[in-house]
């Protein structure tokens, strides 16, 4: 029995009380989850990539299964009604047995439109979970996603469970194949178009199989910080590389990103003080300690950083009582980890859904949360020459603080952004990336 199989039996247990906790709130009878039904391209036949309804695979590992429905009420054995039509224009996933199977009273459907009779007959006590108002209420559905249910089961989905933390150290163990594989692409010259290519092979995943769209950006191009065109042409020159790209395992994300430098010069010095400082910042992942602190200490040695190398010409605490640091550094720490690439919950304060706003001055923050013990986050600093924005602060009246010419030196290089995926134990941080040799 491997750590998936043993731990999946607990697993199952946790949902149950957690589902039994949501709908006793609210009086309900039960959630009905929808994993979720093709979307059809405008004007054409043909569905947009298909991605399953988080609610649902947090139960199971189906995560490309449409039309499939779970009926759960904490007490008794989860009903799976598994869609397995009858077709011939396309591959039809058959259901097998599995570790997980034993935990379901699983009911075969084989026409999508039949699925209510196989739901219950009476919807009053039951919830509709999923994206698709239109079938739930043509199902007869009055509690579609109601707000209380949900807010109770996106803030405990901060708490992983022994079964989803094995899943994300999978997650991880095949991102970092990709990320090798990439990284000696781009030693070797390639494109970014076959640095991607190269990422896709080593971790056996389709394009739309990856949790999201990967960041492959040579040169200037890693100062764009969602940069996802792949260029196919080879530049004329391989100066650096930036590379933001995850795996799934069993619906479980991971998201890794590192900065390469072709050659052994500043900008390579450059990014080995912000692995430096990144490995800083996951030391101060405690539990008890607010990320938002964390996020402000990290943007604050990134002043030091700014300092250190000269490009800036006041000291990191001048820069940080300007503002200035954002321009280098204008998104968040990082974010929680899971089902979902940017993980749900972050800014709740409690399991009725109480939000906790970032500062004012960091509106890009993605979690406010306060760590504890069993959530995953990943720390992703970074450090970017932005065109559009080094153009506001050169018309500011804080250009002075700022050395240009040192600036314009590493405008060709773009960024740079490391970003590890970290559980947090109560006496430790588990880095699932280091602990990988990437």
């Amino acid at each position: 029995m491997n750590e998936l199989h043993k731990h999946y039996a607990d697993h199952i247990a946790e949902m149950q009380l957690r589902t039994k906790k949501a709908i006793s709130q609210e009086n309900l009878q039960g959630i009905v989850i929808h994993s979720g039904k093709e979307i059809k391209v405008f004007l054409d036949d043909y569905g947009y990539p298909f991605k399953a309804n988080p609610h649902f695979k947090v139960w199971l590992p189906l995560v490309d299964v449409q039309n499939s429905w779970l009926l759960v009420n904490g007490e008794d054995k989860p009903t799976l009604i598994y869609y397995q039509p009858v077709d011939f224009w396309h591959k039809v996933v058959e259901l097998e047995e599995s570790y997980w199977t034993e935990f379901f009273d699983i009911k075969i459907l084989k026409n999508a439109s039949d699925v209510d009779k196989l739901l219950p007959y009476d919807k009053k006590g039951f919830a509709y979970i999923g994206e698709h108002i239109e079938v739930a209420q043509a199902l007869g559905f009055d509690a579609i996603n109601p707000e209380a249910t949900l807010n109770y089961l996106h803030y405990h989905r901060a708490y992983k469970t022994q079964y989803e933390l094995e899943c994300m150290r999978q997650s991880n163990r095949i991102a970092v194949k990709g990320h090798k594989a990439a990284k000696a692409a781009f030693l070797d010259g390639a494109s970014e178009f076959d640095i991607q290519q190269a990422y896709l092979r080593a971790t056996h995943h389709t394009n739309n199989e990856t949790p999201y769209g990967n960041i492959v950006a040579l040169n200037k191009n890693a100062s764009i910080l969602h940069y996802t065109a792949l260029d196919r042409g080879v530049p004329q020159a391989h100066r650096s590389f930036l590379i933001d790209a995850g795996a799934n395992f069993n619906g479980y994300a991971s998201d890794i990103t590192r900065t390469y430098s072709f050659k052994r010069d500043k900008f390579a010095e450059l990014i080995a003080r912000m692995d430096q400082l990144m490995l800083k910042s996951v030391d101060g992942l405690k539990p008890g300690a607010s990320y938002v602190d964390l996020h402000i200490a990290t943007y604050k040695d990134i002043g030091n950083v700014l300092f250190e190398f000269g490009f800036i010409n006041v000291s990191a605490e001048q820069a940080y009582e300007a503002g200035i640091i954002s321009t280098f550094f204008p998104h968040g720490l990082g974010h929680h980890l899971g089902l979902q690439t940017h993980d749900v919950g972050g800014f709740m304060a409690d399991e009725r859904g109480t939000h906790v706003a970032s500062p004012e001055a960091h509106p890009f923050l993605r979690t406010s949360r306060i760590i504890e013990a069993n959530q995953v986050f990943t720390i992703e600093p970074g450090l970017y020459f932005i065109d559009s924005l080094l153009a506001d602060l050169k018309a500011s009246k804080h250009s002075a603080m700022v050395n240009w010419d040192a600036v314009e030196e590493m405008r060709a290089f773009g960024g740079i952004r490391i970003e590890d995926n970290i559980i947090v134990h109560q006496l430790h941080n588990e880095n699932m990336t280091r602990d990988l040799d990437l």
